[in-house]
């Protein structure tokens, strides 16, 4: 009888040993390791907001700070919210919008508006109150 329970035991246990052994190969092998997350990505546009400090019209640039940024035929230029185009763009005058950068540094805008940032709280205020019905 104790010859018996011994062959059990060994095949219990040598079977349990082969069933182990596959799931830890498995967890061993780097293929099975999940992805590595992307890191995240970077906003694709950078801001541009101060005053042009210069104006190279031949070669559609204009300077803002030490940024030189250039136009292209898909840039959106605005002057007080109405179309605009590049000529538009003074030294001195006030600038906001975005441009992206290339791999080479080079700086190309993507949007353009020419003027002073208005605060759109203020805008909408002064609106509603334009609207507003008057008082009795």
């Amino acid at each position: 009888m104790k010859n018996t329970i011994a062959k059990i035991t060994c095949f219990a246990f040598t079977a349990a040993a082969l069933i182990a052994t596959p799931a830890l190969c498995r967890a061993d092998d780097a293929t099975n390791t999940p992805a590595a997350t992307p890191a995240p990505k970077k906003h694709a546009t950078l801001p541009i907001k101060g005053k042009v400090a210069a104006v190279d019209a031949g070669a559609m640039t204009f300077t803002v700070g030490e940024t030189t940024i250039a136009i292209t035929s898909a840039t959106k230029i605005t002057k007080d919210g109405q179309p605009a185009v590049f000529s538009d763009i003074t030294v001195g005058e006030t600038v906001h919008g975005a441009y992206k950068k290339n791999a080479e540094g080079k700086c190309t805008a993507t949007s353009v508006k020419i003027g002073a940032a208005k605060a759109k709280k203020a805008e909408k205020a002064a609106e509603a109150a334009t609207n507003a019905p008057p008082a009795q």
